[in-house]
């Protein structure tokens, strides 16, 4: 039996049709992802779940005694409500914010509601998620930072232990630690789960089907995100053609009935009601929304060192937030930053670009550079302000792109903002478009030096696919701070991570590639453990080297033969996957109405799994031979 159904749900804002006849059925241990372009009404869908808002027509229908929560979007506001409140709350929750007061209430209303047994279990759950959550009950949401007032909000949601619980971009705000934490915790929940997310990697993990909000209707894809996208791909490919045909014929038809003299001859009133009933039909076709045309302006090049650090310590207390950190940064390096929230990576930015001065040691800043900002808060955007003149600066109606002059209702409509909506102020804007607004003004002024901070929040999936080929193609220099592990992976060269005590170092590669390397030096940690237990009666400069460089066992027989064969096997396992993405690619395999797709893309996650084991054993093996051919070298 579902614990939720929709039926024929239909909801419509003023002239904008948002849900048209949508069919959907979710049950229990069900964890479903709710994908769709920016304003198509996924949060809309949320409310009416959660009865904020009614539908036009058709049925919402959840099973009598279940127990709904939800995470709203939005952070929740600053307040003085204590975060013990806060959750406790969620037991009598029906909307996903409230005020100050109303926290208040709600949370007192429950204590006076539950007396004896009852109330002692209510103060038990509460204590549980708060210590779950690793929230301090006392604090005020005020003193809480945008991730962990997040965590607060989910632990309302959790606290009653829900039949179904809805988030609403749940990763938004939290960093890469607190995004693996909450995937934990969604892989153990019980209860079914509807999720909005256009964070790839969490959805990967998480989702056990999709579901896409597109023009109106609810479409669910069967198999996980991976396979999603080569499916929409085909449907899309098959759907360009269906209306390429039936255009063709539209047109064949409105050439006939205008020759006139012949149709009235041949009085052919079929043809002429199919006529009509086509022309209705291309009337009601919804097209999908255009894609965002992001292209950067390049400046003249800078020089070819655009930061040096030496010994770089900053301090605003005792403890240093970065401590002896030593880069050197050149053209054309794109360059992601990675840590938890509040460790110093903004202060990091703000030191190499000459915002701030540091405490000790010494940057050097390379000729020519002509940085553009994107600021995770969006303080560039001015709210009140119209979109047209957050983009000119209200100096005209024009901007000025590659050095021509552009009418900036052209401009804008390139990031899918229509000619009648330049003149709305920006505190409209949804989440998702204020980004899109910030990227038009960050790309309307030429730049060789790309200072990004959070840019992937709110953005849909498509547009954020865009910004990754726009920002993986840019001839200047990039610094990219992300907790989008894929967008990460699939962009930046190498990456500076913030490990603790003030620690910042260098790795090659992405977010996955840190890992492996993390990996592989946990591997070594055993051996280097060992090496360091062991008595020896060395002289005081010869125990140094021996901590410093700890002895590696060498690989064994086994081990030494498996390394040899990874190259190729890792090489066979990618060759049945190009070769299986292509026959997916082919819509006539799902065609045919045999099993043949399902099995195609069940081989592909497990190989895409596969792969990622082979790679992480990869490098595990020569870490340790790496180790075993130092020692042999002393």
């Amino acid at each position: 039996m579902p614990i939720l159904r929709l039926d024929k749900v239909s909801l419509s804002f003023g002239l904008k049709p948002l849900l048209h006849d949508a069919a959907l059925q979710i049950r229990k241990g069900e964890r479903v992802c709710l994908l769709g372009r920016n304003g198509e009404g996924k949060s809309s869908l949320l409310q009416l779940i959660t009865r904020q808002i009614a539908p036009d027509g058709g049925e919402v229908w959840v099973r009598p005694g279940a127990r709904v929560a939800s995470l709203a979007q939005e952070v929740s506001p600053a307040s003085d409500v204590s975060v013990r409140d806060v959750v406790m709350s969620g037991f009598g929750a029906g909307a996903p914010a409230q005020s100050a007061h109303a926290y208040k209430q709600s949370a007192h209303a429950q204590s006076a509601h539950h007396g004896g047994h009852e109330d002692w279990q209510a103060d038990m759950q509460v204590d549980q998620v708060i210590s779950r959550l690793q929230l301090d009950a006392d604090a005020a949401m005020s003193a809480l930072s945008g991730g962990w007032r997040r965590r607060v909000m989910l632990g309302r949601a959790l606290v009653a232990m829900p039949d179904l619980l809805l988030l609403d971009e749940p990763t938004n705000h939290l960093d890469i630690e607190a995004i693996t934490w909450l995937e934990e915790m969604m892989l153990e929940f019980e209860g079914a789960l509807l999720f909005i997310s256009h964070d790839r990697a969490f959805v990967r993990r998480l989702a056990t089907r999709i579901v896409e909000l597109d023009r109106g209707q609810l479409r669910v894809w069967p198999g996980n995100y991976d396979a999603y996208v080569v499916q929409k791909r085909a449907a899309l490919e098959v759907e360009a053609k269906h209306a390429a045909l039936f255009d063709k014929k539209l047109a064949q038809e409105e050439v006939w009935i205008r020759q006139g003299v012949e149709a009235r001859r041949t009085r052919n009133e079929g043809r002429v009601r199919a006529l009509k009933q086509l022309r209705i039909q291309r009337s009601e076709r919804r097209e999908r929304i255009g894609q965002v045309e992001i292209r950067v302006q390049d400046a003249a090049p800078s020089g070819k060192l655009v930061f040096e650090a030496t010994h770089v310590t900053q301090r605003f207390s005792e403890a240093p937030v970065i401590a002896d950190f030593s880069v050197r940064i050149m053209r054309g390096d794109r360059i992601g930053i990675i840590g938890p929230n509040g460790c110093g990576k903004t202060t990091l930015i703000k030191l190499l670009v000459g915002e701030l001065e540091p405490t000790a040691g010494e940057i050097r800043r390379g000729t020519g550079l002509l940085p553009a900002y994107f600021d995770q808060q969006r303080e560039q955007l001015d709210a009140a302000a119209s979109i047209m003149d957050n983009v000119t600066g209200g100096s005209g109606d024009t901007v000025t792109i590659d050095g021509q002059p552009r009418h900036v209702s052209g401009y804008l409509r390139d990031f899918l903002f229509p000619p009648e909506r330049l003149h709305a102020p920006v505190s409209m804007l949804s989440g998702g478009e204020r980004n899109r607004l910030l990227l038009a003004r960050l790309f309307a002024r030429p730049s060789n030096l790309l200072v990004m901070d959070e840019p992937t929040n709110d953005l849909d999936v498509e547009t954020l696919e865009l910004l990754e080929e726009m920002v993986a193609n840019y001839a200047g220099t990039l610094l990219l701070v992300s907790h989008d592990r894929a967008f990460l992976d699939n962009v930046v060269t190498s990456t500076l991570v913030f490990e603790g005590r003030g620690q910042v170092n260098e790795y090659v590669g992405g977010y996955s590639d840190w890992l492996r390397q993390r990996r592989g030096a946990d591997a070594l940690a055993p051996a280097a453990q060992g090496a360091a237990a062991a008595p020896a009666a060395v002289a005081p400069d010869a125990a140094e080297t021996t901590r410093a460089r700890p002895k590696a066992r060498r690989l064994s027989y086994k081990d030494q033969r498996e390394l040899d064969a990874m190259p190729e096997r890792i090489q066979r396992l990618e060759a049945e996957q190009l070769q299986l993405q292509a026959d997916i690619a082919d819509p006539a395999l799902f065609q045919s109405g045999d099993e043949r797709g399902a099995h195609a893309l069940q081989r592909l996650t497990s190989l895409t799994a596969e792969l990622e084991t082979a790679y992480a054993r990869w490098d595990a093996l020569e870490s340790l031979s790496a180790g075993g051919d130092a020692r042999s070298g002393d």
